[in-house]
């Protein structure tokens, strides 16, 4: 039996705490980005009128580039993230032994906790121009020094990171799925690779959806990977919201890069979350 007034007495306190530290910054942030800039001072000047030119500026190809870069490579890195992540899940609650699950499932939220400096570090010295592994990218017809050597490193950092929480989340979604339905698919005369496919996969398409969209939100937002590793080549929204800030003072910029990528993201990840929504209902069906 539901009881609105203790969920709302339960609920208010929070919201009155959370409110202000959420909407608080966002009202400044968005304040900020219609001041207009004046080189040799920190943050926009308040003796002058508010000014949509902070966003207007943003419409030139060479910010387009910037989210572009943004959401391609994101999209690239939550996808391997996710292909192998699947795999690495379904494994470990389908055929690991008890002990083999503890040890791999201790691994993969060890990796949470090591710092992402040293991870993304690691790769650079593992897949670099000098590394042991330098020949991974000619594998792809790629130089390790190019541009596309670069955005090959940003996509194995950003999936160092993705990788441990999409098989994380997919352990529940395969969990919950009763392993009876795989046996009565294979009873029936559909093999293996079919019963995979058609029963697991299909299943779980929610949860994959879920585990991608969390990548995808890690991989878009993310501000280390791009710095150490892009070399310049691939830079990230972040990055450049990052350099308004701190290197040339230009607040208003920043601010206002700030809230278009809010803006896009939200509405990307509402249309996401709208087919996550669409899925389990039809696999409730």
């Amino acid at each position: 039996m539901r009881r609105p007034g203790l969920t709302a007495a339960l609920l208010w306190p929070a919201l009155i705490i959370m409110a202000p530290l959420l909407l608080g910054p966002l009202l400044a942030l968005g304040h900020e980005s219609l001041k207009p800039f004046v080189g040799g001072r920190i943050g926009g000047n308040d003796a002058e009128a508010l000014t949509f030119d902070n966003y207007a500026a943003i419409a030139a190809p060479e910010y387009v580039r910037y989210f572009l870069d943004t959401f391609r490579v994101g999209l690239i890195s939550s996808a391997f993230a996710l292909v192998l992540g699947f795999p690495m899940a379904h494994f470990i609650v389908r055929r690991a032994a008890p002990a083999t699950r503890r040890l791999l499932i201790g691994g993969l939220v060890g990796t949470l906790f090591l710092s992402l400096i040293v991870r993304v570090y690691a790769i650079a010295m593992t897949f670099g121009p000098h590394g042991p592994l330098s020949g991974f990218s000619r594998l792809f017809g790629i130089a390790s020094s190019s541009p596309d050597g670069a955005e090959l490193m940003v996509v194995l950092g950003l999936m160092n990171t993705t990788l441990p929480l999409v098989a994380l989340t997919l352990l529940g979604t395969l969990q919950n799925i009763n392993p009876r339905l795989e046996e009565a698919a294979m009873s029936l005369g559909a093999p293996r690779w079919k019963t995979f496919f058609q029963v697991t996969v299909a299943m779980s398409l929610p949860g994959i959806l879920s585990a991608g969209i969390i990548a995808y939100a890690f991989c878009i937002s993310n501000l280390v990977v791009p710095m150490l590793v892009g070399r310049g080549f691939i830079l990230f929204v972040s990055n450049l919201i990052y350099f308004r800030f701190s290197e040339v003072a230009n607040f208003p910029s920043g601010a206002a890069l700030s809230i278009v990528m809010m803006v896009v993201s939200v509405a990307l990840f509402y249309g996401l979350l709208h087919l996550v929504r669409s899925q389990w209902q039809e696999a409730g069906k």
